[in-house]
């Protein structure tokens, strides 16, 4: 062993030594702090445990000196003194209360604990029942669950004692009438002789659900300035347990999810669906955090923004009543100079109408109604610009919710009625002209022909005046206003707890047998507006394959599934879904067909015939166009290039 190799084991050998001489140290004073921490957890419970009575005694029992027990949590009482602070270990012993504020629409449920709110009802909204019984209101929050807490630390001689609001009784002031009618809720936390953590509750009655749903949520700091340690941020915890209130668990729960704001956008972001967990550390600043039900919302609202948020939601299990655990953590800045706080809490509904007018305290937009799921793109734009406004309008003079969903869709379909026209005279035309395109099937039987086939077929078309895409421009049409229904009817408050036909509620599914078996991905019911629905989709579907295999041959290989395939999906996909959205569909299916067939009644097969004959006369006398020149160049030029491939 060379003398390099002798050195290293040394200087390792030194390095062990030392590490565990150490670790020893550091043990020896981790045990000695454990005992001091155990002997005040000891005696803290032995000073508040019941002191047994003669009456209460067993054999064996020894009856303890309740001259002990009084200097023992004499003792306790003092050490929380001398680590808190008088007034901060008062506020940690006193008892808690609570106290309820109404308004108009809703209740606020108060709690000097934390000095917040513990839960909030709903007056105007009641829950879905197992027996289909509606007789208790909306509880936004489980009250034991519900937790809004501050951590910040504040001096105490050279130590930073660490402070969370949750662990310390508030001092509630008698609850104020304001002269607007507002009123006022003020709890203190005294932290020293004259400083305090103070939060200020406005609960308004103005008769206004944008502002009476709104809850102004003031912290200030009142002389803390000398009390709190050095930091940088004050943390926000902030979670509460969702109750489910609706028929159906899967279809709640797929539309309730954590959603939040970025600062100056007109969208917003949310977690996204999960029957599980989910989660997400945002590190940029965040305008407001929702934890969003399918129908309502507890939202905080911070004006001047938070510097970050860590959310997350648990989903509950089916059958236990709840629905998901929300929890967001955040932080705002903290600087000696920093006053207070203004923030606010949103309890209410999902309803566009109200949540559109929702705005700081101070002024200025803050898109909740984004909360409202309508869609993103054309799909949202249908929603907010074409079917909420004729909505609203026709609700204020119909008063059912099922006539103000037909009339909606006689509605649509007159609008599409011209492209419809039109949309089924090219398929006539289509039909008409079948017999010349047999003849040029016959005429290039092979493959290699192709290009001549298409370029011959694309000749008899424009000579005919026939457009091969006239008959599915009605569909493209259909597609974002059916889309965008699909999005609007389940997320729409309005048709909650509205009856119509043997639907008790257009919102939610209409069960009409329970089954004793779950079927998967069917469920335990029978929806009869989505069987209905899908009986309509599979006439519909056949009545159109009719109409067009005889003109279009590549029909025949999709039979399958547009006619039978499809519908049965549709069943299965839509028979938890909203009762309003199968009625909708099913609906435009029949209204559909019925215009077809008054359509087919109109249009005089020998005319239209009449009519292309005469478009290809025309046609074939004049010049062919620029583009048609250049469309006919390039397929000559793409079948020079496959017989050049084939030698």
């Amino acid at each position: 062993m060379d003398k390099k190799s002798i050195i290293g084991i040394a200087v390792v050998a030194l390095l062990f030594l030392g590490f565990a001489y150490f670790s020893s140290k550091e043990q020896q004073k981790f045990q000695q702090q454990k005992a001091i921490y155990d002997a005040y957890m000891d005696s803290v419970a032995r000073a508040s445990r019941p002191v047994a009575t003669p009456d209460s005694l067993a054999f064996g029992d020894v009856l303890a000196d309740p001259a002990d027990a009084d200097s023992i949590a004499a003792a306790a009482y003092q050490r929380q003194v001398e680590t808190l602070g008088a007034s901060l270990a008062a506020a940690r012993d006193a008892e808690a209360e609570e106290f309820t504020v109404e308004n108009e629409v809703i209740a606020v449920r108060f709690s000097t604990r934390g000095g917040q709110v513990k839960g909030v009802t709903l007056k105007d909204y009641t829950k879905y029942a197992p027996r289909g019984e509606r007789n208790q209101p909306i509880e936004l929050m489980d009250p034991a669950t519900a937790r809004f807490a501050l951590s910040f630390y504040v001096k105490n001689g050279l130590r930073n004692i660490p402070v969370n609001t949750m662990e310390y009784v508030f001092t509630a002031e008698p609850v104020a009438t304001l002269d607007d009618g507002a009123r006022q809720v003020v709890m203190r936390l005294p932290i020293a002789a004259e400083s305090a953590l103070e939060y200020r509750y406005l609960i308004y009655d103005t008769k206004s659900p944008e502002r009476d749903y709104l809850v102004d949520f003031d912290v200030r700091l009142v002389n803390m300035a000398r009390e709190m340690a050095n930091q940088t941020q004050i943390l926000i915890d902030w979670s509460n347990t969702s109750y489910q209130n609706e028929k159906g668990f899967q279809n709640e729960n797929m539309y309730t999810t954590l959603a939040y704001r970025f600062p100056g956008e007109r969208s917003i972001e949310e977690l996204g669906m999960s029957e599980e967990s989910k989660s997400k550390e945002v590190s940029s600043q965040v305008n407001w955090v929702a934890f969003k039900q399918q129908f309502f919302s507890s939202v905080f609202i911070a004006p001047e923004n938070v510097t970050y948020a860590n959310m997350r939601f648990d989903t509950a299990a089916p059958e236990s009543e709840l629905l998901k655990n929300f929890s967001a953590q955040m932080a705002v800045p903290y600087t000696p100079q920093t006053e207070g706080y203004d923030f606010a809490f949103y309890f209410g509904p999902n309803k566009y109408s109200i949540l559109k007018k929702v705005e700081f305290p101070a002024g200025g937009d803050i898109h909740l109604e984004r909360l409202v799921p309508l869609g993103w793109g054309i799909f949202g734009w249908v929603n907010r610009w074409c079917v909420i406004p004729v909505f609203d309008f026709l609700r204020n003079y119909i008063s059912s919710f099922g006539i103000i969903i037909l009339i909606l869709v006689i509605l649509v379909k007159l609008v599409i009625s011209p492209l419809t026209y039109k949309s089924y005279v090219s398929m006539a035309k289509m039909r008409l002209i079948k017999p010349q395109v047999d003849e040029l099937n016959k005429k290039y039987p092979k493959p290699e022909d192709a290009m001549k086939r298409q370029q011959a077929t694309m000749e008899l078309y424009k000579k005919a005046g026939i457009n091969p895409m006239g008959g599915c421009i009605p569909m493209l049409i259909q597609l974002p206003i059916l889309i965008a229904m699909f999005r609007f009817f389940p997320a729409s408050i309005e048709l909650r707890e509205q009856p119509f036909l043997w639907a008790d509620d257009l919102s939610s599914y209409d069960s009409v047998l329970n089954l004793p078996f779950s079927i998967p991905f069917y469920g335990d019911h029978v929806s009869l507006f989505a069987l209905l629905m899908a009986v309509s989709l599979f006439g519909y579907s056949w009545f159109s394959y009719q109409q067009t295999a005889s003109s279009q041959p590549q029909m025949a290989g999709m039979k399958f599934m547009m006619v039978y395939l499809m519908p049965i999906m549709m069943l299965f996909w839509f028979n938890s879904y909203s009762s309003g959205l199968c009625y909708y569909y099913l609906l435009s299916n029949l209204f559909t067909i019925a215009q077809t067939l008054v359509i087919r009644r109109m249009v005089d097969d020998e005319k239209i015939h009449a009519i292309m004959q005469a478009n290809a006369a025309r046609k074939s006398k004049g010049k062919k166009s620029k583009f048609q020149q250049r469309y006919e160049e390039l397929l000559r030029q793409q079948e020079a290039q496959q017989r050049a491939k084939r030698k």
